[in-house]
Parts: structure tokens; C-alpha cells; sequence
């Protein structure tokens, strides 16, 4: 069972790691495929946020540097961006890695069927 989810993208969070994934990005130095899944290029895509109403359990999306000690040591050496299961004993395990969401090619849907058919 899992009580929830946690989604860490390969980026820093506030103004300048934002801004500096954008330009990396731009210029190919900077990769995220949850930030391809959970954004067009402007702005958050509605599918996304339709996606998490159906998910019936409550998803987190953080940056790199938002972590609590606790995804951490879920971390480990779990490439990001990645997603975490959490279960009601407290463990934490992965859900989705890197490459498995690489391979939606930025598919809210995809995404879904992917998290759901695990």
C-alpha cells in the first residue's frame, strides 16, 4: 500500500536554480524528465494537475535542495529526478527512476500509467 508520493526533480528550487535550468536547458546542459512530465515551457501543464486529482493519494513535488533527512536517506544514489513511494510503515521506496521516466517523453499520461501500473 502506499499512503503517498513524493516527485524530485533534477533542479534546484527558487529563483536562481529555476533560472539557471531554464538557460541550462536552453543550451542542453541541464536535463529533467519529471520537469518535461509536469511543465510545457511556460507554465505548469493542467493535465498534470488533473492527473494528481485522480492519483487518490496525496503527491509532493520538490527540488533537489527541498529535501527533509528522510529523502535523503531514501536518496541514496538514486539518480534524479525519481519518485518515492511512501508506505505506511515509514519506509520510502522508489517508485519511478530516471531512466523510467526518461522514457515517457515528457507524457502526462504516460506518467500516470506508468505510476499506477507498478
Amino acid at each position: 500500500m502506499i499512503v503517498s508520493y513524493t516527485a524530485i526533480y533534477n533542479a534546484n528550487g527558487g529563483i536562481v536554480g529555476e533560472v539557471r535550468y531554464v538557460i541550462g536547458h536552453l543550451f542542453g546542459t541541464a536535463e529533467c524528465a519529471l520537469c518535461d512530465i509536469t511543465h510545457s515551457p511556460i507554465r505548469r501543464k493542467p493535465e498534470w494537475d488533473r492527473m494528481l486529482q485522480r492519483l487518490g493519494v496525496p503527491m509532493a513535488v520538490l527540488h533537489r535542495n527541498q529535501l527533509d533527512a528522510a529523502l535523503i536517506a531514501a536518496l541514496g544514489t538514486t539518480p534524479l529526478p525519481a519518485v518515492f513511494a511512501h508506505h505506511p510503515d515509514g519506509s520510502i521506496t522508489v517508485a519511478l527512476t530516471a531512466g523510467q521516466l526518461r522514457t515517457l517523453g515528457g507524457s502526462v499520461s504516460e506518467f500516470e500509467k506508468a505510476l499506477i501500473g507498478r
